[in-house]
C-alpha cells in the first residue's frame, strides 16, 4: 500500500480583498509505503523529543521560527536521507491567472488535485490518499475528487488501485505535517519571486537548505522522473481552459 498525504498552501480564492497577497498557491504531498510508515513516524517523534518538542506536538511551516530552527533543519535533512519518503508539489505562481470564466474556484481545486495526484498514484500498488481537514465540507470534497480522478477520458486509469480517499486532521499525523512544511516552503519562495515582501530569516534558511539538498531552485519545474523532490510549475492551458 502506498500512502499519499496531501495538503495545500495559500489556497483561498482570489478576491478584491486579497488579490495582492498570497499571490501563489501550492498543493503537494508526501508519499510513503505502508511498510515503513510506523518507522518514519517513530523517527520523527524522536527528533521532536530531541529538540524539546512534545512527542505528539504539531509542526508546520507557519511555526518555523528562530527558536525551533534546528528542529526544522533536522527534520528536513531526515526527509532527504530517508529513501522511503518522496515529495511532489504543484505550484500556481499567479492564482489570478486561473480561468474563472470556465470554472469556479472549487472546480479548479479538484483539477489541481488531479494534476498533482496523477503522477503520485502508483499503477502497480494499492494507494491510499489522505487530505488535510480544512473545513466541514470534507465528505463532498472526497466525493468530488474521486469523481475527477475516475472521469478523465484522456488517461487510462484503473480506479481499483485507489483503495481510499480520506480526510484526516494534520494535527494528528506527522506525515501530513511534513507535507505542510515543504509545501509552505515552496509556496513562500514562489510568492517572493512574484513580488511579495516576505523576509522571515528562519523560513529563508529552511528554503536554502531544501534548495541545497534537493539541488533545485523550487521556482522551476523539475524533470518528470525526479522522484525525491518533484516540482511542477503549472501554466494555464489557454486552448483547454485549464
Amino acid at each position: 500500500m502506498i500512502n499519499i498525504y496531501c495538503d495545500e498552501s495559500c489556497h483561498l480564492e482570489v478576491t478584491n480583498l486579497n488579490k495582492d497577497s498570497q499571490i501563489s498557491m501550492a498543493l503537494g504531498g508526501i508519499t510513503c509505503n505502508e511498510l515503513y510508515k510506523r518507522e518514519v513516524l517513530n523517527d520523527i517523534r524522536k527528533i521532536k523529543i530531541k529538540h524539546g518538542l512534545s512527542e505528539f506536538g504539531e509542526f508546520k511551516w507557519t511555526k518555523v521560527s528562530d527558536n525551533k530552527l534546528e528542529f526544522y533543519k533536522e527534520i528536513t535533512r531526515y526527509f532527504f536521507d530517508n529513501e522511503h519518503l518522496s515529495f511532489r508539489v504543484l505550484v500556481f505562481k499567479r492564482k489570478r491567472d486561473f480561468y474563472y470564466d470556465y470554472y469556479n474556484h472549487n472546480e479548479l481545486y479538484y483539477i489541481a488535485y488531479y494534476l498533482l495526484l496523477k503522477l503520485m498514484i502508483s499503477p502497480s500498488d494499492n494507494n491510499a490518499i489522505y487530505i488535510d481537514k480544512k473545513d466541514t465540507r470534507g465528505g463532498s470534497k472526497v466525493k468530488e475528487l474521486k469523481y475527477k480522478l475516475m472521469s478523465d477520458s484522456d488517461t487510462e486509469f484503473n480506479s481499483d488501485i485507489v483503495q481510499r480517499i480520506q480526510i484526516i486532521d494534520s494535527k494528528d499525523n506527522e506525515m501530513m505535517q511534513l507535507a505542510d512544511l515543504f509545501i509552505g516552503a515552496v509556496a513562500y519562495i514562489n510568492r517572493i519571486e512574484m513580488g511579495e515582501n516576505l523576509n522571515s530569516k528562519a523560513k529563508l534558511e529552511i528554503i536554502e537548505l531544501i534548495k541545497k539538498l534537493s539541488g533545485y531552485s523550487l521556482t522551476k519545474t523539475t524533470l518528470i522522473k525526479e522522484k525525491k523532490f518533484n516540482v511542477f510549475i503549472w501554466t494555464p492551458n489557454r486552448e483547454r481552459g485549464i
